[in-house]
């Protein structure tokens, strides 16, 4: 654990109950990392992170994909009402169902939701699973470039391949590792700093290119990127014209209008963190996200009431 910084600190009742290590990066608009901690230029698998270029792919491959369907495709989203209306959408426009998703079955992430369909007497299904967006895009690709539907996840499809190319492209780097994710689909492997340096040329790509496309489609539609209380969704609101997707086992990419971009690896896999620690890094670049504090500290509940707090440390 000693390459790795501490992060964040768990901090009970005045006492340090756990600490959170890992890696956290943050570019200049550059592209130039201004602060670093921990192995940044280590592989990492970015996990739902790497959703917006996945849905980069899908929208050069012909998938015709605007606005909130173009953000879902790059989202987690929570698998309420309307996030199951959209992919429908999609893949009935393309003239698909859910039954052709190969995501897995799933209860919506959404609570309110999830209790509705247990007391309908409802179970899991596909198009809640919260990749069913990515699943629908991929699928509506294959059917524009007239590929195959039933191999879409295989890693040698044209589609993934195409995802790798976008992948590499924007890091700037090769993809360090190959790995099947919770969904199904291929997940290309890369640095920290390759994957701050792929998000932010997102933001910063020419309006109206494709890369822009996707960027602006997930600022302007925040709600299908999460949905209801996730949080990537509540920064996004809180921060305007930023940027914000979280992925499993820790990871979270942030980038900001101007460029400012962090990025974050919790090695412990924990996300309770993630966001104040990459608020943090902004700061540390002198950015002003005040309109995020409420982002900043999480708290630490003893009895039902506040005893303490999660706060961002970057290796203090």
């Amino acid at each position: 654990m000693s390459e790795f910084a501490a992060l964040a600190h768990v901090v009970r009742s005045g006492f340090v109950e756990s600490v959170h290590y890992g890696s956290a990066v943050g570019l200049g608009p550059t592209g130039r990392p201004e602060v670093a901690f921990g192995p940044v230029e280590a592989p990492i698998l970015p996990r739902s992170s790497a959703k917006p270029f996945q849905a980069l792919a899908c929208l050069t491959s012909g998938a015709d994909l605007r606005g909130a369907a173009l953000a879902i495709a790059a989202g987690s989203h929570t698998g309420e009402d309307a996030h199951v209306r959209l992919v429908t959408d999609i893949l009935t426009g393309y003239g698909l169902s859910p039954a052709d998703l190969r995501c897995p079955e799933d209860w919506p992430e959404d609570e309110a939701t999830r209790n509705r369909l247990i007391r309908a007497g409802l179970g899991r299904s596909r198009e809640r699973m919260n990749c069913s967006g990515k699943h629908a895009a991929m699928l509506a690709a294959c059917v524009a470039q007239g590929h195959d539907t039933a191999t879409y996840l295989d890693v040698s499809h044209p589609v993934q391949v195409r995802v790798r190319a976008h992948v590499e492209e924007l890091a700037e780097e090769k993809a360090a590792a190959v790995a099947v994710d919770g969904c199904g689909a291929p997940l290309f492997g890369m640095s920290l700093t390759g994957l701050a340096r792929a998000v932010q040329a997102l933001v910063l790509a020419p309006e109206g290119s494709a890369p822009r496309l996707v960027a602006d489609a997930m600022r302007e539609h925040p709600s299908y990127v999460g949905g209801s209380g996730h949080q990537n969704t509540e920064l996004m609101r809180a921060l305007p014209g930023a940027l914000v997707k979280g992925g499993a086992e820790g990871v979270l990419v942030a980038a900001l209008q101007s460029g400012h971009t962090a990025a974050v690896k919790v090695i412990d896999g924990s996300p309770r963190a993630t966001t104040a620690i990459a608020l943090a890094v902004l700061q540390a670049m002198g950015r002003d996200v005040s309109g995020a504090s409420s982002f900043t500290r999480v708290e630490v509940l003893g009895g039902g009431l506040p005893v303490g707090e999660i706060r961002a440390t970057l290796g203090d």
